[in-house]
């Protein structure tokens, strides 16, 4: 007893003493109990002995540590003990002992039940180190552009504070006396009371709340017992006004950054803040997946970049949750249609305007104006039909769209058609395989996040996708399931139970990360995403699936979906980049070394590089066109008219003449037939000669190899140009016109102004008719075949039809031998005297074989007399020049010949000017043109330049690019960490 009552006069000595406000004092051990100073302090003897006085130091204490502090008086006390003054004290601790036990009994249980309720209301609070996005990144840089040691500097000395502070010596003395300090103490009492009794009232559900007070026992017959059902069904929709509550007001301060971020983006715009605002990371993200989408693999390189791919059945609402993420109507919708023909990548970005633009253009769609998005959808339902081959539904091309805006998540989802159970009339009878292999292609890549979208409105038993999704993704760790419709499947469903099967997971032979339930509208095509949003915050907020719990406020909403598939998105993407980096890094290192040993000397040039080596080339090539010398252009013109026109000159104008009587007569056919001639046919084919030698020209420059600088990677793109070239150029239409005056007035020209001219006359009719007598010569052998020489060398004989025609062949010679001068043709008597001569030898021959073989007899008989009247005309410039007066030599088919010849070379030299002139330029022009068609069509260059070495730089500069970007984006990644 002596012992308790010791320690409890401490207890009440050692509170006493230190109950104050900012001041410490030394109590005097005199003041002490006597039983206190004997025990807790043994080395103080008990002696009655005067001592002297001591004297307590009072010391202030400040938040300003720093401040010198006043001295302080000491209070003399004086020692010495007096019994009968402090049994009072004893039994005022004895009465307080008893309301401290009580007192510290309910604050230590109340706590308890506090920290237990805390626990529970901070797992209900979602975590909001997620949205520190939303603070603008200027508060974050704080650190960087605001100096704190200069402000610190510029705030005043401690000194100059110190002068300001109250006088701690007088309110020292007014705090002195046993009241000053027993008074905060009893109202920090009261406090703990109020507070305890109040953590108290905050029970945990299923526990019965008691109220306790300051009455002590007295008021615990008072207690009023609450059952757990009432008490949990209380606190469920308190909680959920409080989430609603909370959700509101996270939508307005999200809405007030929005518009903040906004006008800081639009500035940025403007440029009024100086800094250089940086590419986005998920603008430098979707570049990486828009080069591996135009990538071709020949090399096995897959693509493992993690996206967000969405599928579904068809009309299961994919579309309308992804206009929901990206805040727009912005795809073409239908109903019940195939709408979606080929993927669709829609990458999300946070931006000052709501705007949409395409990968391969500039234009930008304003999706705030309903003109914008009506053309959005109408340039996307277009750009998917013409994906689509002739024959097919679907296509695996892929339409690459931006979407930007404020308050839009960052990711990148792929939108792929839906899949369908049926193939209906007017698809491809392979259109749901199709589906399936483009929908398994992106979903086997194991870093994709699959989005799937079901619908809550049509019995669980009828989806197809859940089956394909749980063998693509077996363990659902990258797998977010949708419930769509969910008003519908509330308002339909017999039970609600089965809603929260789907959602728990237990109803579909799949698993996933998270499973959310949205609402995505009315079933309206008009509705704006505003009313929407506002009819699905409606719906949840009074629907009985969240107040009964079947359904927990963090699974519904498309808003929450979207933070949710953005952080599923962005933690893959930061947990295999890198790996995905290091594969690219391989196939380069893999890349490079093939090239090192196939091509060690070339550079590495990619198809866009090689088009325009060859560009360089062909231009070049055509130039030199220019440099054909006039001589070599005209020699090749002359040529080839020639050629074209000889046998009209020798067949039609030539043989008749001759076939007259005098002089007079055959200059009067000839000039009849060449004004024909002139009129008709002439210009027409000399300019068809002249484009023709162009041509030979132009394709002789582009495919002659040029010893070892020749590249035959280039030929195939330079027969495609010459080919394209050629059908594109049409000759000037007016040159026929001139051209056709210049060569009558040259064939009108009869006078050989010397003896070279005639020379040259006489030459070129004897080449020309010995180049016909030689034709003549060998289809009279194909038709008699082969002499006696040739038969006996060669063991070869006559078929039955040439020895008939060779018989014939004897009788007709022997015919002309009688008379010479014989007419080119054969009289009908002269035929039947031929026919019988020849049955009488026993060779039945046809009237028509008789006149055939008589062509081409008489055809060498003439030829030959016209040679041999050739070679007496080399004489008869002298008489020509008599006009062949008093001479029997009559020399006009010389002439005739010389007129042709002058005709051909002033007609060679009219062209070749038209051509060095006009349409060698109009060429060049027509190839620029080809040139710069094939360099905007990719297939083309694709088609055209081909083969190993073009794939393999190809591959190599993608793969390059790709890492680059990759290195990039992962370097930015970390910054933003």
């Amino acid at each position: 007893m002596w012992r308790t009552r010791a320690a409890a006069a401490c207890v009440i000595c050692r509170s006493l003493t230190n109950s104050s406000y900012g001041i410490k004092r030394k109590s005097p051990l005199q003041n002490l109990h006597l039983v206190s100073r004997s025990i807790h302090h043994p080395y103080y003897p008990s002696s009655k002995f005067q001592r002297p006085p001591l004297r307590i130091s009072i010391q202030q204490f400040s938040s300003l540590n720093r401040l010198p502090l006043h001295k302080t008086k000491l209070l003399n006390v004086k020692h010495g003990y007096q019994s009968h003054r402090n049994f009072w004290l004893a039994r005022l601790a004895s009465r307080l002992l008893k309301v401290r036990y009580l007192i510290l009994g309910s604050a230590v249980g109340g706590g308890y039940t506090a920290k237990k309720t805390y626990e529970q209301w901070k797992d209900m609070i979602p975590d909001l180190e997620e949205y520190k996005w939303i603070v603008p990144d200027f508060i974050w840089e704080l650190d960087e552009l605001v100096d704190f040691e200069k402000l610190l500097k510029a705030l005043p000395d401690a000194d100059d504070l110190a002068k300001l502070m109250p006088d701690f010596d007088k309110i020292g003395e007014s705090l002195a006396s046993l009241k000053g300090f027993l008074s905060p103490g009893y109202n920090l009492v009261s406090e703990v009371i109020g507070a305890s009794e109040l953590l108290l009232l905050l029970g945990s559900p299923g526990e019965t709340a008691f109220r306790a007070t300051d009455q002590g026992y007295d008021n615990d017959k008072q207690f009023k017992k609450v059952s757990d059902k009432e008490k949990i069904d209380q606190l469920q929709e308190e909680l959920l006004r409080t989430q609603l509550k909370y959700q509101r007001m996270l939508e307005r301060l999200e809405k007030e950054n929005k518009e903040l971020r906004k006008l800081v983006l639009q500035r940025d715009d403007k440029g009024i803040h100086q800094r250089k605002l940086k590419k986005s990371l998920i603008d430098m993200y979707s570049e990486v997946l828009d080069i591996l989408s135009d990538y071709d693999a020949s090399y096995n390189t897959q693509d493992h970049l993690p996206r967000v791919v969405v599928v579904g059945d068809q009309s299961a609402g994919k579309t309308s949750v992804l206009e929901m993420i990206a805040q727009a109507r912005i795809f073409p919708r239908g109903s019940g249609e195939m709408m979606t023909r080929s993927p669709v990548k829609v990458t999300l970005s946070e931006g000052p305007h709501h705007v949409a633009l395409f990968k391969d253009s500039s234009r930008e769609f304003d999706l705030t104006k309903e003109e914008d998005l009506a053309a959005l959808r109408n340039e996307i339902e277009i750009r998917m039909r013409n994906s689509v081959k002739e024959g097919c539904t679907v296509s695996t091309e892929t339409i690459s769209l931006s979407v930007k805006g404020p308050g839009l998540q960052r990711m990148v989802l792929v939108d792929l058609p839906g899949v369908i159970s049926t193939v209906t009339s007017g698809m491809a009878p392979d259109t749901k395989e199709t589906i399936f292999s483009i929908s398994k292609a992106y979903m086997q890549n194991p870093n994709a996040i699959i989005l799937c979208i079901q619908d809550g409105s049509v019995d669980a038993e009828r989806s197809i996708v859940t089956d394909l999704v749980s063998q693509m993704d077996p363990q659902g760790k990258r797998t977010i399931f949708v419930l769509t419709k969910v008003d519908l499947a509330e308002k339909n469903v017999a039970s609600p139970n089965r809603i929260q099967q789907i959602i728990e997971g237990k109803l579909f032979p799949m698993k996933a990360l998270g499973y959310f339930a949205v609402v995505t509208g009315k079933g309206n095509s008009s509705e704006s995403i505003e009313s929407i949003k506002e009819y699905e915050e409606d719906f949840f907020q009074n629907s009985k699936l969240l107040k009964t719990s079947m359904l927990k406020a963090h699974q519904v909403t498309t808003k929450n979906l979207s933070l949710a598939v953005s952080d599923c998105f962005w933690k893959m993407v930061r947990e295999s980049v890198e790996q995905q980096a290091d594969a690219f890094k391989a196939t380069r290192f893999n890349l490079e070394t093939e090239w090192k040993n196939n091509y060690p000397r070339l550079r590495e040039l990619d198809r866009n590089e090689l088009f325009e080596k060859a560009k360089n080339e062909i231009l070049d090539e055509v130039i030199s066109l220019t440099q054909v010398t006039p001589k070599h252009w005209e020699e090749m013109l002359e040529k080839t008219l020639w050629e074209r026109v000889s046998t009209h000159v020798i067949e039609n104008i030539y043989l008749p003449a001759a076939q007259t009587a005098n002089s007079g007569t055959f200059n009067t056919t000839v000039d009849i037939k060449l004004k024909q001639w002139t009129d008709k046919q002439l210009p027409n084919k000399a300019v068809e000669v002249a484009w023709e030698t162009l041509q030979e020209e132009f394709s002789r420059f582009m495919t002659e190899k040029k010893g070892k600088e020749h590249d035959d990677i280039f030929d195939k793109l330079k027969q495609a140009v010459k080919e394209e070239t050629i059908k594109r150029h049409k000759w000037n239409e007016r040159a026929e016109d001139s051209l056709r005056v210049i060569q009558h007035n040259a064939l009108e020209d009869r006078s050989i102004s010397d003896k070279q001219q005639w020379d040259a006359a006489i030459h070129f009719m004897e080449e020309t008719l010995q180049s016909r007598l030689k034709d003549t010569e060998s289809v009279i052998e194909d038709m008699v075949g082969p002499n006696w020489k040739k038969r006996w060398l060669y063991w070869v004989g006559r078929t039955k039809e040439q020895n008939i025609r060779n018989e014939t062949k004897n009788e007709l010679e022997k015919l002309i031998k009688c008379n010479e001068d014989h007419p080119a043709y054969l009289a009908n008597d002269e035929v039947t005297t031929v026919r019988k001569n020849l049955e009488a030898r026993g060779v039945a021959v046809d009237p028509c074989l008789i006149k055939d073989t008589w062509h081409q007899i008489y055809r060498r008989y003439f030829l030959k007399s016209a040679l041999n009247h050739c070679n007496l005309c080399r004489r008869g410039f002298y008489y020509y020049q008599r006009h062949f007066v008093d001479s029997e030599l009559e020399c006009n088919d010389i002439v005739l010949f010389w007129r042709i010849q002058r005709m051909l070379a002033i007609t060679a030299n009219t062209l070749r000017q038209q051509l060095t002139n006009t349409e060698v330029r109009r060429l060049e022009k027509n190839v620029k043109e080809v040139l710069e068609d094939f360099a905007e069509d990719s297939e083309k260059k694709v088609m055209l330049l081909t083969g190993k070495r073009v794939q393999l730089a190809e591959d190599l500069k993608k793969v390059r690019e790709i890492q680059e970007k990759l290195e990039a984006f992962i370097e930015a990644l970390h910054q933003e960490k």
